[in-house]
């Protein structure tokens, strides 16, 4: 297996190299973010939503998910963050299903494991067989993960990922928004994982206000 920190070191070089944020983003120069407006309404009243869009495909999200595990451990307690799939075609919406099915079933805890399936074992988990076969070698019941995958509420999250990502109007991962009102990215925060996470908590101040 490989480690999630070889896959941070390999993605890295590749970051530097690869622009996979909005063109106008890099319109922006040097600014670390871009304001949201108008502001979106957030699904959580009462707390600033810390919108993670990314990709099971995306190495940067492979990436930067370690550091964002530990950043979420340290956020503010009016901070909560929403990690949210997304498809930029229909052969991506399994994954979608996926990690909506892994939070039903309870097994967050698959979430970063299905990063390093695919991208450090090159595992092809790209359909609803591979995927089923997979998470019941993790010790998941094969007939509830195909009986939760298809479901309507898995469905309607998937449904409600990409309305997010369309409002948005993401074009790239990883992708953070802050409160409804910022957007940010490694791309935008000089090329940088750490970078990206530390603009994020200086938005929520911001995001606040």
């Amino acid at each position: 297996m490989v480690s999630p920190k070889i896959i941070r070191i390999l993605a890295a070089a590749a970051l530097a190299a690869t622009a996979f944020f909005s063109p106008a983003s890099h319109a922006q120069g040097t600014q670390q973010y871009v304001p949201i407006n108008p502001p979106l309404p957030s699904d959580t009243p009462g707390k600033v939503e810390v919108l993670e869009f990314f990709a099971y495909t995306c190495p940067h999200c492979a990436a930067i998910e370690p550091l964002v595990e530990d950043w979420v451990k340290t956020a503010p307690p009016d901070v909560v963050l929403k990690q949210i799939p997304i498809a930029f075609n229909a052969g991506m919406k399994p994954l979608q299903q996926l990690y909506y099915t892994l939070l039903a079933l309870d097994r967050p805890d698959l979430h970063a494991k299905v990063f390093t399936a695919i991208h450090g074992e090159h595992k092809r988990l790209f359909d609803k067989k591979a995927m089923g076969d997979w998470v019941a070698s993790q010790g998941v019941d094969r007939a509830k993960f195909d009986s939760v995958f298809d479901s309507f509420s898995v469905q309607t999250q998937v449904q409600r990922a990409s309305q997010l990502a369309d409002a948005y109007r993401i074009e790239g991962t990883p992708s953070f928004a802050v409160g409804g009102k910022f957007m940010t990215s490694p791309v935008m925060a000089g090329n940088s994982y750490e970078g990206a996470l530390k603009e994020v908590d200086r938005l929520i101040p911001m995001a606040r206000n």
